[in-house]
């Protein structure tokens, strides 16, 4: 441009002449970011951004300024050229823009240069879990337990990529590249297409899982459950769990085991406990009784003399088998001594009678206990 054609540099900006180097500054920053040409595609936008360029690289200068407000344009022959003021303005106008833009562009890179491995990474299934219940005398022997699973298997007709490849037609956003074009400031980044996932290809769903890659089937599984397993144990059954995505393992199958409650036996650990009952005279002169097992054969099991309420005799490895080996546990005989209660009537007649006269007797030969017990 001529001099004489030059426009004021404080008008280019749109500052008053007294404007400080903030008010400079703020002004540059925002007609830039209207009119650089990487945003701006009207032809006039180069022109104009040229003008702020110059403008600015004058009044963000004291020295410069100083000579443009004494002389005007031809005191600045010479000092400066546009090539200089674009250059310089644009590598600070970029690191201004990275320090002041709301969103990360390390980010932004890495999601672009990522989006498309990230969309075929291999994805692991999802576990299933199963309770099952068995008796206490199969948590003895062990058992085989069928069950019956719903699982997600990889759909057959699509390959598990959920699609028809048979309808394959041209992305419509990406033109068939796989990638698209975003601006950022005077910045183009690219990135995968959201529409196809960078295959450049669209397809329609697949008609077999409705574009899900996967279909439900019921199956039948028998599972193992090793002798000694304890109420609450979880089994695993490798591979048997949901189908993963695009190649990835399939989840693994989580049997919980409940062990039903027994009538008979308590389980304490590794070990049982039996509740017996004794007569009086058994528990006074100590007796000999067979008591069952969870293998199915009967113990005779010796009474001390003297046996009082919860007295417990041990029967050694006639418990539950050990999950990690090792053995048995024990079997714990637990006593409660059986009081007979004599009503009125019995009392006065037949064997009711002639009980509560033999109880006397023995009243009278037994030493008698100290009423109150010491702790």
């Amino acid at each position: 441009m001529a001099s004489s054609t030059k426009r004021d540099y404080y008008e280019i900006l749109g500052v008053p002449r007294n404007a400080s180097q903030e008010e400079i500054k703020k002004a540059y920053r925002r007609l830039v970011r209207k009119y650089h040409p990487d945003i701006c595609k009207k032809p006039e936008c180069e022109e104009k951004f040229k003008e702020i360029n110059e403008a600015y690289q004058v009044l963000s200068d004291p020295e410069k300024r100083k000579l443009y407000d004494m002389y005007g344009h031809e005191g600045l022959q010479g000092v400066q050229t546009q090539e200089t003021a674009q250059t310089v303005n644009v590598e600070e106008l970029l690191r201004e823009f990275m320090e002041s833009v709301p969103f990360d562009f390390e980010t932004i890179f890495e999601r672009a240069a990522g989006r498309r491995r990230a969309r075929r990474r291999s994805v692991r299934g999802e576990d299933i879990f199963l309770p099952v219940e068995i008796t206490l005398e199969e948590a003895y022997r062990g058992t085989t337990v069928p069950v019956e699973v719903e699982r997600a298997v990889t759909c057959r007709a699509c390959g598990g990529e959920g699609v028809d490849r048979t309808s394959a037609r041209l992305c419509p956003t990406c033109g068939g590249r796989g990638e698209v074009t975003q601006n950022f400031f005077f910045m183009q980044v690219r990135q995968t297409c959201p529409t196809c996932g960078g295959r450049g290809e669209v397809y329609e769903p697949c008609r077999s899982c409705g574009g899900e890659g996967f279909v439900l089937q019921r199956e039948k599984i028998k599972v193992k459950i090793p002798p000694g397993v304890r109420d609450g144990s979880k089994l695993v059954v490798e591979g048997k769990g949901h189908a993963g995505r695009y190649g990835g393992p399939p989840g693994n199958l989580y049997i919980q085991v409940r062990v039903k409650p027994h009538k008979l036996f308590e389980r304490r650990g590794d070990d049982l406990y039996l509740d017996v009952n004794l007569t009086f005279p058994e528990a006074v002169m100590g007796t000999e009784i067979e008591v069952p097992t969870l293998d199915g054969e009967k113990v005779k099991v010796k009474i001390p003399a003297g046996a009082k309420e919860g007295t417990t005799v041990k029967v050694p490895g006639k418990g539950m088998p050990k999950l990690k080996g090792g053995g048995k546990g024990d079997l714990f005989v637990r006593t409660h001594v059986d009081v007979p209660k004599i009503g009125f009537m019995d009392k006065l007649v037949g064997e009711g009678r002639k009980l509560e006269e033999l109880l006397k007797e023995l009243q009278e030969l037994l030493p008698k206990p100290p009423r109150v017990r010491e702790r």
